[in-house]
């Protein structure tokens, strides 16, 4: 099995805007029936959702900006790291996600094994 990234991207609902509404409070059930399934199936292998503040550094001069995302539409508002046996598992098992139930993505990216 290897292990793969999904980075969350766009949606109507991230984990930071989230409210009391009935229609959030379904989409953070159906996240956590996801989630728990692939526990279940021993495919899920950690995840958080992320904080929407952060810093980018970048470049020899290390510039410091704030935000690490250019568009709210396209921030990443967490991650997850599941066990596939290719990518192409890992696209279909992502494809469960309700991240797409409000128009956002999931990229799907293999984690490379690091010889120390």
């Amino acid at each position: 099995m290897e292990k793969f990234m999904y980075l969350f991207r766009g949606g109507d609902n991230h984990a930071h805007n989230a409210n009391d509404s009935a229609v959030a409070q379904e989409n953070m059930q159906a996240w956590m029936k996801w989630m728990g399934e692939l526990g279940q199936k021993g495919i899920l292998v950690g995840a958080e959702p992320l904080q929407p503040t952060g810093k980018q550094v970048s470049g020899k001069n290390k510039v410091v900006t704030d935000g690490p995302y250019a568009e709210t539409k396209e921030m990443v508002g967490g991650y997850l790291i599941v066990n596939a046996k290719d990518i192409d598992e890992a696209v279909e098992i992502s494809k469960g996600c309700p991240v797409f139930n409000e128009n956002g993505k999931v990229e799907v990216r293999p984690i490379q094994k690091m010889e120390m």
